[in-house]
C-alpha cells in the first residue's frame, strides 16, 4: 500500500499536499526563549542530549530579526524549489515559556503574513498555561497551528536519564488540554536511547499512537558535541544503533501506527561538524532509501500490523 506521494506511509509532505493542494516548507525560527530545563527552574544544564541552540541547530540565531529569519530561509529555499507556502517553525528551546505579551506579539505578528500558511510551535508539556492556550485557540482560528510536544520516552528511567523533569502524566494533561481546543499535536521520540531496548521505543510508540494525536516525529539518537550526551559517549561509548536495526525499528514502528496519523520525520539532521555518532546518519538520503527499501522486503506499510478494530480509529486531520 503506498499513499499519493508513493511513501508506505502517511508523510508530512503528502498532508500538506492534502491540506494546501501545493508544496509547502517549514521555516525553521529562533524567537530568543529559553527553557525551563535551562534557567534553574528545574535545572540548569537542559536535557542530555540538547544542544546549546536548544536543539535548533538549523534555524537563524536569534540575534536576527524574524524578518530577516524569514528572509534568509525562504531564499534558500526558492534557489531550488518552486512554492510560496511556508509554515513558520518555532523550533529552539521551548517556544511557549517566556513573557506572554512578548510571545502573542510575535506569534500574531508571524501569523498575519500572507506567506505563512500556519504555525507549528515546539514546546514542553508543562509550558502551557492558560494564557498560552488560550493564544493557541486564538491563532488556531486564524490559521492551522501544530504544537509538537518533547516526550522522547514514556519510561521513567530514561526520562531521568535524560533529564526531561516532568512525569507522564503532564503530557497526558497536555495532550487532553490540546485537543480540547483542537489543536493538532505532534509528539517527539527518540530512537536509540542508551536507557532503553528496542522494544522500549516500539512501546513508547504505542503510546502516542492510543494518544489519537495528529502526528508522530522519530528522531534517531544523534550524539552532538558539546552536549553532556557527548562527553558521557566520549569518555565510555555505549551502543548506538545500525542503520540496518534502525531501518527495521523504524519500519516496526509505523506499521503499528495508525494510517491516519501523519509521520512528521522518520531520522533526524544534525551538523556535520558537530556529530560524534552515529555518522551513517550524515547520509539522510542514503537513510531514507534504506527504510523504504526495508519496507519493500518486509511486505509492510504504515498501520499493517494493527488489529483490526484498532485501524478503524481516526481523529480530526
Amino acid at each position: 500500500m503506498l499513499w499519493p506521494d508513493q511513501k508506505p506511509y502517511y508523510s508530512l509532505n503528502a498532508y500538506y499536499h492534502q491540506l494546501f493542494g501545493q508544496k509547502t516548507y517549514k521555516i525553521a525560527l529562533d524567537i530568543g526563549l529559553t527553557c525551563p530545563n535551562r534557567d534553574g527552574t528545574l535545572d540548569d544544564r537542559g536535557c542530555i542530549f540538547c544542544s546549546g541552540s536548544g536543539s535548533g541547530d538549523f534555524a537563524t540565531p536569534s540575534a536576527s530579526t524574524l524578518e530577516r529569519q524569514l528572509e534568509k530561509a525562504k531564499n534558500l529555499l526558492l534557489k531550488k524549489y518552486e512554492g510560496h507556502h511556508f509554515i513558520a517553525y518555532f523550533q529552539s528551546f521551548t517556544n511557549t515559556y517566556g513573557p506572554i505579551d512578548y510571545i502573542r506579539a510575535t506569534y500574531r505578528s508571524i501569523i498575519q503574513r500572507p506567506d505563512i500558511v500556519g504555525l507549528s510551535i515546539a514546546t514542553r508539556p508543562d509550558c502551557l498555561s492558560k494564557e498560552i492556550l488560550d493564544l493557541l485557540e486564538e491563532l488556531n482560528q486564524i490559521k492551522p497551528v501544530w504544537v509538537e510536544l518533547g516526550l522522547q520516552s514514556i519510561h521513567e528511567k530514561t526520562s531521568s536519564f535524560i533529564r526531561r523533569c516532568y512525569p507522564l502524566e503532564v503530557y497526558d494533561h497536555a495532550v487532553q488540554s490540546l485537543h480540547a481546543i483542537n489543536i493538532k499535536v505532534v509528539v517527539h521520540l527518540i530512537a536509540g536511547l542508551p536507557t532503553e531496548t528496542d522494544a522500549q521505543f516500539l512501546e513508547s510508540v504505542a503510546y502516542v499512537h492510543q494518544s489519537k494525536v495528529h502526528g508522530i516525529k522519530i528522531q534517531l539518537l544523534q550524539i552532538l558535541r558539546n552536549t553532556d550526551l557527548g562527553r558521557l559517549y566520549e569518555e565510555k561509548p555505549f551502543r548506538v544503533l545500525s542503520l540496518d536495526t534502525y531501518a527495521n525499528l523504524i519500519v516496526t514502528a509505523i506499521a503499528n501506527i495508525s494510517p491516519n496519523m501523519v509521520i512528521h520525520r522518520i531520522t533526524g539532521d544534525a551538523p556535520k561538524e558537530d556529530l560524534i555518532a552515529p555518522l551513517w546518519s550524515l547520509n539522510k538520503r542514503g537513510v531514507l532509501n534504506k527504510i523504504h527499501q526495508c519496507f519493500k522486503d518486509r511486505d509492510l506499510w504504515q498501520g499493517k500490523l494493527i488489529e483490526n478494530n484498532e485501524r478503524r480509529y481516526e481523529h480530526d486531520r
